[in-house]
């Protein structure tokens, strides 16, 4: 069992920058494949980025790429989504997932079993 909780989150001029982080409690979360989806109002939940659990395997969804920077530290549980050149369509609740799946892209929301809270980021232009 594994509990996340998102923090970071907040308002932002466009071309700004924010740091979300998810803390997780529980055994074994260096195990896990950590992911952050996304959805807008009115939308469906989407995949931005995932981190597998040695840290030198990411994957970004293409609306993302070269913008947003997914990071872990298993020591501290914890895992990041530093996200700069925000533009109003990143605005949503973003939410971290944590998955035991290793063989697979890691875009699938079906493949992560816990999920946390969300938290909002809103883009002004």
């Amino acid at each position: 069992q594994v509990q996340l909780v998102e923090s970071g989150g907040g308002l932002v001029q466009a071309g700004g920058s924010l740091r979300l982080s998810c803390a997780a409690s529980g055994r074994a979360f260096s195990s896990y494949r950590m992911g952050w989806f996304r959805q807008a109002p009115g939308k469906e939940r989407e995949f931005v980025a995932r981190i597998d659990w040695e840290s030198s395997s990411t994957y970004y969804a293409d609306s993302v790429k070269g913008r947003f920077t997914i990071s872990r530290d298993n020591a501290k549980n914890t895992v990041w989504l530093q996200m700069n050149a925000l533009n109003p369509e990143d605005t949503a609740v973003y939410y971290c997932a944590a998955s035991y799946y290793s063989a697979t892209i890691g875009v699938k929301r079906d493949e992560y079993v816990y999920w946390g809270q969300g938290t909002q980021v809103t883009v002004s232009s």
